[in-house]
């Protein structure tokens, strides 16, 4: 008997399709498990607490907790954007006091602990040790021990990806280890992956986690648990065991995986790539079968495709065999967005938005990150989509090596160009990944600390330092009277996983 458990915390909206791929492969061969999405009802846990009001703000918030909680899983919200917000901010709100300690910092897609940070193995290790200092603690002591009494597994299993989720873990991880000394406990995921691909990896996790597990956890996972599984045999997502309805959306939102890696994989500074991940695709057809088969089975009123790029086949895959649910998800700015039919029928197959990672709107920049984006397309595509009904949510990067104050003023102005076809921005600083090739041409510096940070600080070649980039983003590119209005429509929190809603409409 295994237990998977998703960690809190991480965007309670859709369920960890990590897991669900985990428990196809349990089901396929026949294995008990169970499911505990620890994220979700953690956090619903600490909302229903209730801290005592101190402030306006939060007697406001407390008060309307149950009004707020039904709200976002229904459309109505979604349809009134000042309701939304106030729903999602005031959430954020009872989290935020719910802990008040100076110490603690707490949100609905957060956590973080002024004296312990998650890329430190000591610190973790000593999140292992005090679990009792976790704001989650009255939650999982008695959830896990229930666990453990009415389930007796032998193996329990993390899944953890990203770096607010750590902290959590391994309170969860230093508990279980103290009161269940004898199970065997494994610990994967997104970040844990990106752990054990760096340079001269290893775990200082010795004693405190049985099993550390890079890359799809299947074959590992089943390999534990006694079964003989084939290397390449593909498992469907199973999702029954985790709470659909419960997420903060108005209906299930399925997530879904036709690869893994990138297709593209040149991209200067992709931690992809610095990390060595190939790209694996599900057979088209596979995937195709997977999602009509999920969508008649679960009813989603989203599916969220989770590909680092949704290739060129699968698109036309969709085309010809509509899954049957809205769908949105990343896509690369390439040569068949450029055709006004393509897209048109993305639209009619159920597309609502397409993320696009266009970086800069500098075309040397461009060139020099290896990007394969070519400018005069990325402005057809994002004018083809806005006919065809595509919503587009934007990705700019700040801060490369190859960009200047001049670069980026360019990107401004590619912004202002076609901000009427823009659907939402995401405007992010440049993080160096700390193994990239890349980074072996610059001087580096301490950025985050730690010996498990992912990242390193560097000497910019053109002097555009972190200081300056958020200078020109906060005094002058967010201040643009075109941009400001793109900005506001981002919802809070949720970014992009919500904001599919603010396009579709419940009758869509």
């Amino acid at each position: 008997m295994i237990i998977l458990i998703h960690p809190p915390v991480s965007k309670p909206s859709e369920p960890p399709a990590g897991i669900a791929r985990l428990c196809g492969a349990l089901n396929h061969h026949g294995m008990r498990y169970e499911v505990l999405d620890a994220n979700l009802e953690g956090l619903l846990s600490v909302l229903k607490a209730s801290p005592i009001p101190s402030d306006t703000w939060t007697s406001r918030a407390v008060r309307h907790l149950s009004k707020h909680l039904a709200s976002l899983s229904c459309w109505d919200a979604y349809q009134d954007d000042g309701r939304y917000r106030r729903a999602v901010m005031d959430l954020n709100r009872i989290l935020e006091m719910a802990v008040r300690s100076g110490r603690l910092r707490l949100g609905l897609a957060n956590y973080e602990h002024e004296e312990l940070t998650p890329t430190k193995s000591t610190d973790l290790i000593r999140a292992a040790e005090t679990p009792e200092d976790n704001p989650f603690y009255p939650y999982f002591e008695k959830r896990l021990i229930d666990l453990l009494n009415s389930q007796q597994p032998s193996v329990i299993g993390f899944s953890m990806n990203y770096l607010s989720q750590a902290l959590s873990t391994f309170a969860m991880i230093g508990f279980l280890r103290r009161e269940c000394p004898r199970v065997k406990l494994i610990l994967g995921g997104g970040l844990i992956t990106s752990w054990m691909r760096k340079h001269q990896w290893k775990s200082p996790f010795d004693g405190l986690v049985d099993h550390l597990v890079s890359g799809p956890g299947e074959i590992p996972l089943l390999s534990l648990m006694g079964a003989k599984p084939s290397g390449d045999m593909h498992y469907s997502p199973h999702y029954d065991s985790l709470p659909l309805k419960r997420y903060f959306a108005p209906g299930p939102i399925l997530p879904y995986s036709s690869s893994s890696g990138c297709y593209w994989n040149r991209c200067s500074f992709c931690p992809e790539r610095a990390e060595g991940n190939p790209y694996i695709p599900v057979p088209v057809e596979t995937g195709i079968a997977d999602l009509l088969h999920l969508v008649d089975k679960q009813k989603p009123v989203l599916i969220h495709l989770l590909d680092n790029a949704i290739s060129p086949s699968m698109m036309k895959a969709i085309i010809k065999h509509p899954p049957g649910a809205p769908w949105y998800g990343f896509a690369r700015v390439t040569r068949h967005l450029t055709d006004l039919d393509f897209c048109l029928a993305l639209r009619r197959s159920g597309c609502v938005m397409l993320k696009l990672g266009l970086e800069s709107g500098d075309q040397k920049v461009l060139d020099s990150l290896q990007k394969g984006i070519d400018l005069e397309e990325a402005s057809s595509i994002l004018k083809n989509l806005k006919k065809a009904g595509i919503a587009t949510y934007i990705y700019f990067l700040f801060g490369t090596p190859p960009e200047g104050l001049i670069e980026a003023r360019r990107t401004l102005e590619f912004v202002v160009k076609h901000h009427d076809s823009i659907g939402f921005l995401n405007l992010a600083i440049f993080n160096m990944p700390i193994y990239s090739p890349e980074a072996q041409q610059v001087e580096t510096e301490s950025f985050y600390e730690g010996d498990l940070s992912l990242y390193t600080g560097f000497d910019h070649p053109k002097g555009w330092n972190r200081l300056l980039i958020r200078q020109f983003l906060d005094k002058e590119f967010k201040r643009h009277p075109t941009i400001a209005p793109i900005l506001r429509r981002d919802p809070p929190v949720f970014t992009s996983n919500h904001a599919p809603f603010f396009v579709m409409g419940k009758d869509w």
